[in-house]
């Protein structure tokens, strides 16, 4: 993949940025290689000239998109029309088998089972992540973890955005070689654009990637602040976990308060009605909970998460279970996936 001598103004600043497509992922800002662009309030800003590289377009999930392309590149192929959520090795349903994991994870914890068995290998050194922000609470920030105590604190799911993607600035900076990523579908897009870009010092130390299923984020000023601590009227500390189990559970240590998912949809982000890919299609293993309780939906789409996946399973790291064809998840995974890829009719071309 080549990329053209374009300025940020002419590309993402027009096509992506005002057109209210950019996903915040903070790709274009990380890979800028003079160091043009900050990253303000959820988007990229020009702060100084830009030098015309055209690396930030080449890079950015939004910017001029092929999936074909894009399939090509880590399958070897494209996704054929019965493959409606994605090209795909196996299908299972996993939980983390180890008592701290399964204290702290949002449903089976496969996610944070896998990062833990390749850090105690030294598979990885390190994983990107979303962590929780010391000043707002449960407040998503991006979060470089580098011991097994740092990838059990961020374990679990919070649904505002967190742009994982701005640690990865942090990750050369310390000159970590062997990372892995966890992120929602328009990162795992952002890698594999790094990856398709050649961009060496970006891509190469990625070992693999895990993909959330994500049909949407929420503003934490909308969810969070307006809606469960005004409406609800619960404090934001005494939040234990949150959940979508149909509707959205908010949980603490001595009740649980719903939110009707059509309620909610008035907080969700405006990019994320771009997105058509809800189970992460590019990751190399993707996880969800789909309605399941205690169990994770995994789909292994790649040798190297499948060689993963695997190996974490023989270690002890994993329960696994077959997945079964007239399940209630699976049918659930098919069902959101045709639907983030039928745009909404009034969504601006």
């Amino acid at each position: 993949m080549s990329f053209n001598k374009v300025s940020f103004e002419e590309t993402l600043g027009k096509s992506v940025v005002a057109s209210g497509k950019c996903v915040g992922c903070g790709t274009c800002v990380v890979v800028c290689p003079f160091n043009c662009l900050e990253y303000k309030k959820g988007n990229p800003s020009l702060v100084k000239e830009c030098k015309v590289c055209g690396i930030c377009a080449g890079a950015c999930p939004q910017y001029e998109w092929s999936w074909p392309e894009a399939e090509n590149f880590v399958f070897g192929r494209e996704r054929k029309v019965t493959e409606q959520f994605g090209v795909y090795r196996q299908l299972v349903v996993a939980k983390a088998r180890r008592n701290e994991v399964l204290e702290v994870c949002q449903d089976g914890g496969v996610a944070t089972g896998l990062l833990l068995f390749a850090l105690e290998e030294g598979l990885i050194d390190s994983a990107i992540v979303s962590g929780i922000s010391q000043e707002k609470p449960f407040y998503p920030v991006p979060k470089l973890a580098t011991t097994p105590e740092e990838i059990l604190e961020c374990s679990g799911t919070r649904y505002s955005y967190s742009p994982n993607i701005l640690a990865l600035a942090e990750g050369i900076k310390q000159k970590r070689a062997n990372m892995a990523f966890v992120g929602t579908p328009c990162q795992i897009r952002a890698i594999r654009k790094i990856q398709m870009l050649g961009l060496k010092k970006y891509a190469k130390p990625f070992q693999f990637l895990i993909g959330l299923m994500c049909s949407e984020c929420f503003t934490y000023e909308g969810l969070m602040e307006k809606h469960v601590r005004e409406k609800l009227g619960l404090s934001l500390n005494d939040i234990e976990k949150m959940n979508i189990k149909g509707k959205i559970l908010v949980k603490t240590k001595s009740e649980v308060k719903t939110i009707p998912l059509a309620e909610a949809k008035q907080h969700a982000r405006k990019s994320c009605r771009f997105c058509d890919d809800f189970s992460s299609e590019l990751a190399d293993i993707s996880t969800g909970g789909l309605g399941l309780d205690g169990w994770t939906f995994t789909i292994i789409r790649t040798e190297k998460g499948e060689e993963l996946f695997s190996k974490a399973e023989k270690a002890g790291f994993l329960d696994v279970k077959a997945v079964d064809k007239d399940a209630y998840a699976l049918n659930l995974l098919t069902k959101l996936s045709k639907k983030k890829r039928k745009p909404p009719k009034d969504l601006p071309k």
